[in-house]
């Protein structure tokens, strides 16, 4: 079988058999989650009540990235594939390089809310039209990424037939009934049109639809157009609002922005928790650290499980981000327990460092919360009022 290292050393350029394509895919799944724990810590970093505006534009992407994350699992179980996402090997050691990307690209690492962390987050979410093509070596956009999985999905099917390509179980599918937000909703993919349209979305919330600064969300899912991740970030880099008339090529010309970089928590982003581990007796950082860590392993468990083949359990990975907020909080208004780190106002931070250990616990756990729901595919689940009343807020 070819490895994904083997694809990106021979070319960057469309899957040419369904083998290929579902690494493609499976590769997309974790380019998407590798933004998550990046744009959540510079959202988690940002003290509270300030930063407002910044704060919930990032959040907006965090939530938009988990619904790309699930509808690249959509795609990838519609072609016979099977999602992974709760293994050591899914969870990047940051800084990180995106998966397929061209070596150009810089590696992506972990910042606190700062301009450096939005020059971070603009490199990820460039629009293909601010960047030159790509020539063999991996993408330098990720719009290029799909459009090469579009291009290999439409030669396949022209190839092999529709059926012969969507081979998965349509039980496998998350739905509308199972994920949502402001910004779109999961769908089932079926064949080749709900397929492009997947693609599409993801694309379009990125980097803009139709070379403008804007997403399609009121083309697909009828809802108010929102400025596409790329310009959302830039609002908040370059302190301005867009215009309705602003173009991906002109800078904002809307009004000023309040944003204050000094209103955050700074951090060192290698942080590691071995480095908290040595002043366990004198801090509590350690134990956040590890708390947060397994927390998010528990996150990640929910996701496989919802993926293979029980998409009502997405519905438990909503207050299972809500707790990953909530430690955050615990955790980034500590001083780093390295008193030299603490004397130039270095604080504590998430270090996102997963083991087999976490995800033998998470999905101990997982069971344990969901033991009592009758599992047969499409069953509801039966949460509790206090878990309810946590979604709502959520949404």
């Amino acid at each position: 079988m070819i490895t994904a290292t083997e694809l990106h050393a021979q070319g960057f350029k469309p899957p040419r058999t369904i083998e290929e394509l579902r690494k493609y895919l499976q590769a997309a799944i974790e380019v998407e989650h590798l933004t998550i724990p990046v744009y959540m810590t510079g959202m988690y970093t940002i003290r509270p009540d300030t930063n407002r505006l910044a704060y919930y534009a990032i959040r907006s992407v965090v939530l938009e990235e988990m619904l790309h994350l699930t509808l690249a699992a959509n795609l990838l179980n519609a072609v016979g594939g099977k999602p992974n996402v709760a293994h050591p090997e899914f969870v990047a050691e940051y800084p990180a390089k995106l998966p397929f990307s061209s070596d150009e690209l810089p590696l992506i690492g972990l910042r606190h809310f700062s301009p450096k962390a939005l020059d971070t987050f603009l490199t990820i979410e460039r629009p293909r039209s601010l960047v030159p093509p790509e020539e063999g070596e991996g993408w330098t956009s990720i719009g290029q990424f799909y459009a090469a999985i579009a291009d290999g999905l439409r030669a396949l099917v022209e190839e092999k037939g529709e059926a012969a390509v969507f081979t998965g179980d349509p039980a496998r599918q998350v739905g509308p009934e199972d994920f949502y937000n402001s910004g779109g909703e999961a769908f089932p993919i079926a064949g080749l049109k709900s397929a492009l349209t997947a693609i599409e979305v993801i694309s379009e919330q990125g980097e803009g639809a139709d070379d403008s600064i804007w997403d399609s969300d009121d083309k697909f899912f009828g809802e108010e157009r929102q400025l596409a991740h790329y310009f959302r970030f830039n609002e908040i880099r370059t302190g301005r609002s867009y215009g309705r008339h602003d173009t991906p090529r002109t800078p904002p010309s809307g009004p000023l922005l309040d944003v204050t970089w000094d209103d955050a928590y700074k951090i060192h982003g290698d942080s590691k928790v071995a480095d908290y581990k040595e002043y366990e007796e004198t801090s509590r950082v350690y134990e956040e650290a590890v708390a947060f860590n397994q927390c998010y392993a528990t996150l990640l468990s929910y996701l496989d499980s919802a993926f293979d083949g029980w998409p009502r359990l997405m519905c438990l990975a909503v207050p299972t981000m809500l707790e990953l907020g909530d430690r955050a909080e615990r955790l980034y208004r500590n001083p780093h327990p390295d008193p030299a780190l603490a004397k130039k106002g270095v604080c504590a931070s998430a270090t996102f460092e997963l083991g087999v250990r976490h995800f033998d616990a998470a999905r101990e756990q997982v069971e344990q919360n969901i033991e009592a729901v009758d599992r047969t595919p499409g069953a509801p689940i039966d949460l509790s009022a206090a878990t309810m009343q946590k979604r709502e807020q959520f949404a």
